[in-house]
């Protein structure tokens, strides 16, 4: 077993051009992508308990999307079958046609739900999977097309790693909400004196809301996150966010769990106490998750005048910088002028840094990282 697995890894890792049009390469990665979405689909469907989220769950109820299980699963069928023809090794195209098999034996489209004892608990792997699909199909062909590491391939040096930072982060959506939601529970329990500002929020105009929600979010999380720089005890966990020595819209899913922990818990705090509509929240929620992709992907251009208001990746890429110039710079996520204000900002006009990661020796794999922080030695 491991000797397939390790040749399904050299196949997703193959060089460019063995990548090229008519290679197999696109149609077996796409098929192995609809196909492990398909079968979280059609897991989700089959122990909803268990697997699916509850804002979700409406969704999976509907008739439509037994439609568009049937069609993922069908479209990486023909994705396979198309690789595993034009393709020499046939370890992605195998490997697809196994997983959509997997899918349509638990029951496919048709798949009933089975009772289980529900204990509370569920692990994402829907939102995994609407999250992978919406994130990767979005960005990748992006980076691909308009790449500003040209040579820096979909499958680079430590992929793996971050793909399971993106699942586990999915699947745990449950326990990270949970701990998160504490302190702004705690607020609305206690927090009565608050009471006529959420009033005010509540009577703003929908579009005013929601600028105000990016404005208090942002700057809560601008001083968390330097705290994070500054304090060697919690640098040990953000340590493990920076040392990605890659950036791509992959590589935002690279947060220790107690970094996600308490960077939620803080930057939910306005959101959840001051009275913004539901639907802002929610919108707002939607607009984070793919801008964080957005801002660590591979995509070229400045925005010299763009970046001056609001931030762009190559802003962003600097705060991830080996250089001296960007340590220590740029903590804004939405707008520059707060790192401006606060004399952190650093945006040479058409200037990429030309490396990333840390100095310091952060070890390989995810379960050293999350160990990292405890063992680190100060400096």
């Amino acid at each position: 077993m491991s000797g397939y697995l390790k040749r399904l890894v050299r196949d997703l890792e193959a060089p460019i051009e063995a990548r090229g049009f008519g290679t197999g390469w696109f149609s077996g990665f796409f098929a192995l992508l609809l196909a492990a979405a398909g079968l979280c689909f059609v897991a989700a469907l089959r122990w909803p308990d268990w697997l699916s989220t509850p804002e979700l769950a409406r969704v999976l109820g509907l008739p439509v999307f037994r439609i568009v299980v049937h069609a993922t699963l069908l479209g990486a069928y023909a994705l396979a079958l198309l690789s595993l023809l034009l393709r020499p090794r046939k370890a992605l195209g195998l490997t697809a046609l196994v997983v959509a098999l997997a899918g349509t034996i638990l029951g496919g489209a048709s798949v009933q739900p089975r009772e289980m004892h529900d204990w509370g608990i569920f692990f994402g792997v829907d939102f995994f999977a609407v999250n992978l699909i919406a994130t990767g199909l979005m960005f990748a062909p992006l980076e691909r097309l308009v790449p500003h590491r040209s040579k820096q391939r979909l499958f680079r040096a430590e992929w793996r790693e971050d793909l399971f930072y993106f699942l586990i982060s999915s699947m745990l959506v449950q326990l990270i909400t949970f701990l998160a939601l504490a302190p702004s529970s705690y607020l609305n329990t206690h927090g009565t004196g608050i009471s006529g500002i959420r009033a005010v929020v509540a009577g703003l105009p929908w579009a005013v809301q929601f600028l105000l929600a990016m404005f208090l979010t942002d700057l809560a999380q601008y001083w968390f996150h330097r705290l994070f720089h500054r304090i060697p005890f919690l640098w040990g966990f953000h340590a493990v966010h920076h040392s990605a020595r890659s950036m791509d819209w992959l590589a935002g899913g690279r947060m220790h769990f107690v970094e996600v922990v308490l960077l939620r818990g803080v930057t939910s705090l306005p959101l959840l106490t001051l009275g913004f509509l539901p639907s802002v929240m929610q919108a707002y929620i939607g607009m984070v998750y793919v801008y964080s992709s957005l801002v660590h992907a591979n995509i070229r251009g400045n925005f010299n005048r763009l970046g001056r208001f609001i931030v762009v990746p190559r802003f962003h890429h600097w705060h991830h910088a080996l250089e001296a110039e960007g340590i220590d710079k740029n903590f804004a996520i939405h707008f520059p002028w707060l790192d401006r204000l606060f004399g952190t900002h650093y945006f040479p006009k058409g200037q990429w840094p030309l490396g990333y990661g840390v100095p310091e020796a952060v070890p390989a794999g995810y379960l050293a990282q999350m160990r990292y922080p405890f063992v680190r030695k100060a400096d």
